[in-house]
């Protein structure tokens, strides 16, 4: 009888939730290459199925891919690429990515038709569901670290967390939190659509929690469209509720992202000419405390200051250690205060505590190793009084374009795998910016090192607060026609949103997310991550699917 109600229960589990698809999506997302090319192997192998019916005509599949690699080869052959030996090994390794991608799109593929629309519906649900549970879990863990309940207006452990909090929370995919926030919104725009608002809150619960200005600022405009355009009164409070949720977390949660959204903006959109840092007095003491300062170097006026600060220092000790002699034992945290009120201590915020952290980190270390290593060959990182006017995102594309105006030659087919702007670009260069390399095979292209490999080592190289997505030079787009050309920009329109852009009919939550990751791949080199664009893919896939119409038999 347990025998029969534990196959009972296997069988109606087995019914609505695809466990292949949900076991390669939750291994395959993961950030590590080393867990997600053994997964794709093992996916494609078991059983084993290569039909992935490439054609020009009703492909399965997007051409794109295939054609991607070829216009690579044929870049190898005209430039002479083969001549290089470490460079063989750079093509080989991003053909290599391609191929996970095409392995990948065909695993989504083969899921949904083997599958009914409903089945992989309860399976994509499911995924989301144990992303949240992580998502949550690494928070719970902060909060307990931290000893506050929001960690986000935290400021203690040299601000390890308070605005990059949401930095530590990466999800199931353990990759950058831009990559959680981007499946996140997914799932909004997903279960908006299908009316489901318990998903949809948790989803806009757990984007916001990863702080992502930017997937913020690309879904809001897709929201308000969806809300005026394509939503009934339902789903429009359901839209509405999403708001509220982001005006409590920037006004409540997390304030000073808030402002850190703001300041970004205004240097995004500023006019102000680069100073000239050369011709600009350097006074070395100039942040140091005036009570830390030698007398010699202060003014008069200074020197008042300097005196008066230092009494109310004193004064302000005593006072101190007076209170902590009258402090109760069952109080640590508490004071008797004048007048026999009882009062709690609170956080200097100016200590040392509070601030961020002096030590530069590892990473940071090994971009200044590497300036000072190709301190003459790296024209901004390498110059000391060079200062830029306009985003590192902004200047990059500026940098592709200049590059083709002296190198009309390579317009049509790129610079080739690797050598201007990819993720296997950094990767190669050896010094660990995206991931381990062999140093023996270390390859660096020459108009990549002073261009986008120099612009990141500029901004990347200094304080923590230049680190942000406006300043990264990553870019499908800049590496699609920095890599590929304009045949590489042209199979993209063409041949992968082309692919999907013509079921436009049949896409609900398809085409406002379609419009989202036109927007997302601003941000990263998303083909070589294998995470958001295979989602993407199986929600576009399976939006399609569900909306084929079925037509009619003539007799």
């Amino acid at each position: 009888m347990l025998t029969r109600a534990v196959a009972f229960y296997r069988d109606k589990i087995n019914d609505k939730v695809d466990w292949r698809l949900l076991t390669f999506l939750l291994l395959f997302l993961n950030v590590k290459l080393a867990i997600k090319i053994p997964v794709i192997l093992l996916f494609s192998l078991w059983p084993a199925n290569f039909k992935f019916g490439f054609r020009f005509k009703d492909s399965r599949l997007p051409l794109f891919y295939p054609l991607i690699i070829i216009i690579a080869v044929v870049n190898w052959i005209i430039y002479q690429g083969y001549t290089n030996g470490n460079y063989n090994i750079v093509l080989l390794t991003g053909i290599g990515f391609w191929l996970l991608c095409i392995l990948a799109i065909h695993q989504v593929k083969l899921a949904i038709d083997n599958n009914t629309p409903e089945k992989v519906h309860q399976t994509i649900t499911a995924f989301f569901i144990i992303n949240a549970l992580i998502s949550l879990l690494i928070l719970a863990v902060i909060v307990l670290k931290t000893h506050t309940i929001n960690p986000y207006t935290y400021q203690g452990q040299y601000q390890k967390y308070f605005i990059n909090t949401g930095d530590y929370i990466k999800g199931i995919a353990f990759d950058t939190s831009i990559t959680n926030s981007t499946l996140c919104a997914f799932g909004v725009i997903y279960f908006l659509i299908r009316k489901n608002a318990a998903m949809l809150l948790v989803c806009m619960a757990i984007l916001l929690l990863t702080a992502s200005n930017f997937v913020n600022l690309a879904l809001l405009p897709i929201l308000l469209l969806l809300f005026v355009f394509k939503t009934d009164r339902y789903q429009k409070s359901l839209v509405v509720v999403c708001f509220v949720f982001l005006v409590v977390f920037m006004a409540k949660i997390s304030p000073q992202n808030n402002n850190y959204t703001t300041q970004t903006l205004i240097h995004l959109f500023k006019k102000d000419k680069p100073v000239n840092t050369a011709a600009v007095p350097v006074n070395p003491m100039a942040d140091w405390r005036i009570t830390d300062r030698p007398d010699n170097t202060l003014t008069p006026e200074e020197r008042k200051q300097k005196i008066a600060t230092l009494y109310l220092d004193s004064v302000g000790k005593m006072l101190d250690s007076i209170r902590v002699r009258r402090r109760p034992d069952y109080a640590k945290n508490a004071f008797l205060a004048d007048g026999g009120r009882i009062a709690i201590t609170e956080p200097n915020l100016n200590g040392d505590f509070y601030q961020y952290n002096k030590e530069t980190p590892l990473a940071m270390l090994q971009l200044v190793n590497f300036i000072k290593l190709h301190k003459t060959a790296l024209p901004t990182a390498g110059n000391d009084d060079f200062v830029y006017a306009i985003p590192g995102k902004a200047a990059g594309f500026l940098q592709t374009i200049a590059f083709f105006r002296t190198h009309l030659g390579k317009i049509l087919t790129g610079t080739g795998i690797g050598n201007f702007s990819s993720k296997l670009a950094y990767r190669t260069a050896g010094s660990g910016f995206a991931g381990g390399y062999p140093a023996k095979y270390a390859y660096i292209n020459h108009d990549f090192l002073v261009n986008h490999l120099d612009l990141y080592l500029y901004f990347y190289s200094k304080q923590t607060s230049l680190h942000s997505i406006s300043n990264s030079p990553y870019s499908v787009y800049d590496q699609l026609l920095a890599e590929y050309g304009l045949l590489g920009i042209i199979l993209f329109i063409v041949c992968y949103i082309g692919f999907f852009i013509r079921h436009y009919q049949k896409l609900t939550y398809g085409l406002p997310i379609l419009f989202l990751v036109l927007a997302v791949l601003l941000t990263d080199y998303w083909f070589e991550q294998l995470s958001v664009m295979v989602f993407f893919e199986l929600l576009l896939l399976l939006n399609i699917k569900e909306n084929e119409t079925v037509k009619p038999i003539l007799p």
